[in-house]
């Protein structure tokens, strides 16, 4: 376990950190404007000494950080906002675990398997004596957990403070912030959107539309992290997508525990925020839904049609019916039926021709019949799938499915594995070798042989390592296609077609650096040059900001008086001279 100043555990970082302290962004900037104040002795290396403080010095901003996250990519973009913030105020992110003088831990609670991953990143952590700050759904969810004890932990809602709890857990304090942004008593969506961020990929804009979902699913723990449906308002979310094509991203992803749930609690819809969104998209750019449930989507199935046929809208959507079997969807409180299911999903194939629909499916669920099964088979064989996410049923603590009873293990792992060889019994993209097809290229592939493109319904297309095609619309012939890819060999004389938008961030680059967000800093650095003098709980960067500026004066103060007396030395000079002259 981490050592630590204090004995107990802060409830909150307010315990330590008041509202006349200096804020982490106010200290960053102070250093950028004052300079170190002079010792009377050894000026020259008590200067070298304050600009590069030793590597095991406790001031904050200094050290590397490294950022681990798992889940889905509402998390992922948890994770880029996080490292963002905290590259804008001089920490270094790292992509080296063991050069990391703190772990980021960005959890994901779905499943035992990710909670485990989770677990054992701690005690790598504690063992290599790395500060750590806990993140994501498991430590929300379920704070209190014996391996989670004397451990800083930031909620999903609270990003926007992850400077905050990274300094304090630097200089060994233990606080954790677990609370719920409201506005007026209303929960909001989180923290807000035009934070600086760091992409994982320059080229993708992960946005997170909402958060949380109106379901009460019986085996799904997120939700208590998560809690009930709270949206972005269209104007923010716009601004955000502008802000990333202006940042040269070309691709967008809208992320949430259930898109298509988004506006219900604010008196809109997913529909109206699609159609504001294709405003802005440019030429050559591309938008992709997330996951959706049937129940959400049924009653704009006419809007969701047309705008999935939009020609800068993959036409993709990620629909879980988790089992085909009604019995099985009432235990799980899905609220809907396999009829509704393949009512969306008729729907969308007959008015959005190729559409891909994307599905998840769990195995072994309490209670869960063979025949029942097979009735999830059946679905399957049928529709032929592409992308299929197949799991094995996982009890979460806490959820009323870990109390239901329990199908036996070997019958669960069993149905897994029967239903992938199902999964995989078929070839979804035979039929499209020798097609021209338009594709978008935005990143590179796990083996480092290709890139990754995908066309206009979202499938995966393999292309050469052109480095003028990253970013770009390409023409390709495909001439290859695997279970869950394509290969496609660009046309010779067809044209790459460049997004019109601005020129890519480079890898590491902060994203949402804007000027209005330099302005609000700038606004701090003032507040701070009036502030009245130091309280005995400053921060060590405060007071080191406080010696700066003090050198900056006391350099100045010594400046004018050696130059008022050089003048003189020098008029006495003069006048010694003209003397002697004169006689």
């Amino acid at each position: 376990m981490p050592s630590a100043s204090c004995d107990t555990l802060l409830d909150d970082i307010e315990d330590i950190v008041s509202q006349e302290d200096s804020k982490p962004q106010d200290r960053h900037f102070a250093r950028k404007h004052v300079v170190p104040k002079v010792r009377r002795r050894n000026t020259q290396k008590y200067l070298q000494e304050e600009s590069s403080p030793p590597s095991d010095s406790t001031i904050p901003g200094i050290q590397k950080i490294w950022v681990r996250t798992w889940g889905c990519s509402h998390n992922n973009s948890d994770g880029e906002y996080m490292a963002g913030q905290l590259a804008a105020y001089g920490y270094k992110i790292t992509e080296n675990a063991s050069d990391a003088d703190l772990w980021l831990l960005n959890s994901c609670t779905v499943k035992n398997p990710a909670e485990d991953h989770f677990r054992n990143s701690i005690k790598k952590a504690q063992e290599e004596n790395k500060k750590i700050v806990l993140a994501g759904c498991v430590p929300q969810a379920q704070p209190r957990q014996d391996y989670l004890k004397g451990l800083s932990i930031i909620g999903v809602q609270q990003i926007d403070r992850v400077v905050e709890v990274v300094e304090e857990t630097i200089k060994g304090h233990s606080v954790r912030l677990l609370g719920q942004k409201k506005d007026n008593g209303k929960r909001l969506g989180g923290a807000r959107l035009d934070l600086p961020k760091i992409r994982k990929n320059p080229l993708i804009e992960i946005i997170s539309i909402n958060t949380g979902c109106l379901n009460a699913c019986t085996y799904c723990k997120t939700k208590h992290a998560r809690g009930n449906l709270a949206s972005y308002l269209i104007d923010e979310l716009v601004d955000r997508a502008k802000q990333s094509f202006q940042e040269g991203v070309c691709e967008i992803w809208l992320t949430s525990e259930d898109t298509g749930a988004y506006g219900r609690d604010i008196g809109t819809s997913l529909p109206t925020l699609l159609w504001k969104l294709v405003e802005v998209i440019p030429e050559g750019a591309m938008l992709r839904l997330g996951m959706t449930n049937p129940p959400y989507i049924l009653e704009h199935l006419e809007e969701m049609a047309k705008i999935l046929n939009h020609p800068r809208v993959y036409a993709f959507l990620h629909i879980p019916v988790q089992s085909a079997s009604d019995t099985v969807l009432m235990e799980m409180k899905r609220e809907y039926c396999v009829a509704d299911f393949k009512r969306v999903v008729d729907f969308l194939k007959e008015k959005v021709p190729g559409i891909t629909i994307a599905t998840d499916i769990i195995c072994g669920f309490p209670g869960e019949t063979d025949q029942d099964f097979q009735e999830t088979v059946k679905l399957v064989e049928e529709y032929k799938f592409p992308s299929l996410f197949i799991n094995q049923f996982y009890p979460r603590p806490g959820t009323p499915a870990a109390k239901m009873e329990q199908v036996p293990a070997q019958v669960k792992k069993q149905r897994t594995k029967d239903l992938s060889r199902v999964f995989h019994s078929y070839s979804p993209y035979d039929h499209k070798v020798g097609e021209r097809q338009q594709v978008l290229v935005t990143e590179e592939s796990f083996d480092c042989k290709f890139y990754v493109a995908h066309n206009r319904f979202y499938e995966q297309v393999l292309v050469p390592k052109n480095p003028t095609f990253l970013g770009k619309m390409v023409e390709v012939d495909i001439y290859e296609s695997g279970k869950h890819f394509m290969k496609g060999q660009p046309v010779s004389d067809a044209k790459v077609h460049t997004p019109s938008i601005s020129k890519p961030l480079a890898k590491g680059e902060v994203s949402g650096l804007t000027e209005e967000f330099r302005n609000r800093l700038g606004h701090h650095l003032n507040s701070i040059s009036h502030s009245p003098a130091a309280t005995p709980r400053d921060s060590a960067s405060s007071r080191m900001a406080r010696r700066l500026q003090r050198l900056h004066q006391d350099c100045a103060l010594t400046l004018s008086v050696g130059m008022a007396l050089f003048a003189l030395l020098f008029a006495f000079l003069v006048k010694v001279y003209n003397e002697n002259i004169t006689n």
